[in-house]
């Protein structure tokens, strides 16, 4: 039975894409700017899940428009070939949103004029017990974002050292007991393996001391691992790296996240490309010798109190966005405006080795 997924910021999201006022405080969101928005070119949603921002979009796009939709996960590729039969406007890759350039690339698109993109887990594959991301049900201890390939949780728990452990739950969750977490998963797989959630979720509450009110003491645990698993990180510096580099001139950028790691890293993208020139402040430079911008921020949006109450997933949410300038990138490309907020020294799931430290 597929299982209802609510879109999180759904009119915000498309209107960043499309109203030529959007982030304007002095022109507003009405709905007659959704009439005026640009409706031909070529877009992006980076994460299609169940079609709901897709949707959305195509209903403000021309017939002459082009929708390019990505996703791992093949129960959303599923639903998105069903979408692209009913509408020739739509193009499905499956694979995750850090390969855009290069699969868009293979389909003849050197530019796009938007791209969207929700970080966060869609509400079927939290409720489906046998994806492994809820600690509130009992299923296979997965995680995996697209089931047909790479290892699981499971599998990686089974092998990784003490300290990748503590690395990977404290870099990725900001678990303060990271260590103590680390030291109980090895000691149980001494004696069995963990193969289940709830396995998981109960062996990281004998070992979290203290949590917040209203939070489950494996809230943090889960979301390392499966940021970790599935490589989040990794790929939103890749997409975000080729959102600069795609974007054509007025080009739009919309990015909606749901944890302060990726909020930060999509943050800080858009303020460096936005102000190249602060890096150089205490220079002796001439106004002219300025790197000039290559974005334009066009500001946050968070989700009102009526979303939060229909969609409790809703409340942790921030939509930011941001519109391409038609400044050429400077030496060294649009890889200088994105963090590397990634934890040094951590192997990757897939291979065991070592990754590379990246920069700060």
């Amino acid at each position: 039975m597929e299982l209802e997924h609510r879109p999180v910021l759904l009119e915000p999201a498309v209107d960043a894409l499309l109203l030529p006022g959007f982030g304007d405080k002095r022109a507003g969101r009405g709905r007659q700017g959704a009439e005026a928005g640009r409706r031909d070119g070529i877009y992006v949603d980076g994460t299609f899940g169940r079609g709901g921002h897709s949707r959305a979009l195509l209903a403000r796009l021309a017939p002459t428009a082009r929708l390019v939709v990505f996703d791992k996960d093949p129960v959303a590729i599923g639903a998105a070939r069903a979408l692209a039969a009913a509408d020739r406007r739509v193009a499905v890759v499956h694979g995750g949103f850090g390969g855009m350039q290069a699969a868009l690339a293979g389909m003849g698109i050197s530019g796009i004029d938007g791209l969207m993109l929700d970080l966060g887990v869609s509400s079927p594959q939290i409720d489906d017990a046998g994806r492994g991301f809820s600690f509130m049900r009992e299923g296979p201890l997965d995680m995996r974002m697209d089931t047909s390939r790479g290892p699981t949780v499971a599998q990686w728990l089974a092998q990784a050292g003490v300290d990748e452990m503590r690395e990977v739950i404290a870099g990725y969750g900001e678990e303060r007991f990271a260590f103590q977490i680390a030291k109980a998963i090895a000691a149980r797989r001494a004696e069995r393996p963990l193969l289940t959630t709830l396995d998981l979720a109960e062996l990281v509450a004998g070992a979290v001391r203290t949590r917040e009110k209203g939070q489950h003491p494996a809230t943090r645990t889960f979301q390392a691992l499966r940021i970790y698993i599935n490589r989040e990180l990794e790929e939103l510096a890749h997409a975000l790296e080729a959102a600069l580099n795609l974007l054509h001139p007025g080009g739009r950028l919309a990015v909606i996240s749901f944890h302060s790691l990726e909020d930060r890293m999509v943050k800080q993208c858009i303020a460096a490309a936005s102000r190249p020139a602060a890096a150089l402040a205490r220079l002796p430079l001439r106004e002219s010798e300025l790197p000039q911008p290559v974005l334009r921020a066009l500001g946050r949006v968070l989700p009102g109190e009526p979303e939060v109450q229909a969609n409790p997933r809703a409340r942790s949410s921030v939509l930011r966005a941001a519109e391409r300038t038609d400044a050429a990138l400077p030496e060294g490309g649009a890889a200088r405006f994105v963090p590397r907020q990634l934890l040094p020294g951590a192997s990757d799931p897939g291979t065991n080795r070592r990754r590379a430290k990246w920069d700060a």
